[in-house]
């Protein structure tokens, strides 16, 4: 399933954990969605449209403080239907990531390369940082055993950017220390 189609029922799946508005989607997909799935602003807000347009969800006015008036977005039980169906189809095929330092790697012809031995340490560094960061989210999100059970997929996937990370790191490092 292509990656547009796949945005509607992050979307639908999100609002079936409570309702947001626009901008908290945004900031879901600036935070802890946005490790393993990324979307654009330009492509939330017509997604949602069309969702509300097909009776998927809903929305309603709220307000903030004294006079601030947001809108909020509500899953109906259509969209509920439709989430349940999706999660409980195979999934599709794997989609390649598109990562900088990879294709650089992949570009180097030889372990002599002058640039090879900044390529590593610029890429160790960035990985030391989002573990760092991870690391961090798990202690605010999933303090106690409850918490991770309240939203146990949520902790699987932390814990394995967590692993994943750590393993890319002593991968990285190792051969840095081979150049």
């Amino acid at each position: 399933m292509a990656k547009e189609k796949i945005l509607q029922y992050v979307l639908l799946g999100l609002l079936a954990k409570q309702d947001l508005t626009g901008y908290d989607i945004k900031k879901l997909f600036a935070q802890e969605v946005g490790d393993f799935w990324c979307a654009r602003h330009s492509q939330v807000y017509p997604e949602l449209r069309n969702l509300e347009e097909s009776g998927q969800i809903t929305s309603y006015t709220g307000t903030v403080g004294t006079r601030l008036q947001k809108k909020y977005y509500r899953l109906a039980p259509a969209g509920r239907k439709r989430l349940r169906d999706w999660l409980g189809h195979p999934l599709g095929d794997m989609m390649p990531t598109r990562d900088e330092f990879t294709m650089k790697l992949y570009l180097i012809r030889s372990r002599k390369d002058s640039q090879l031995r900044q390529l590593f340490q610029e890429d160790i560094q960035r990985h030391e940082e989002h573990l760092a960061h991870l690391r961090l989210r798990w202690q605010l999100l999933f303090p106690t055993r409850d918490a991770q059970e309240k939203d146990y997929g949520h902790a699987l996937i932390l814990q394995e950017a967590i692993q994943r990370e750590t393993r890319k790191l002593e991968w990285e490092k190792k051969q840095l220390a081979e150049i």
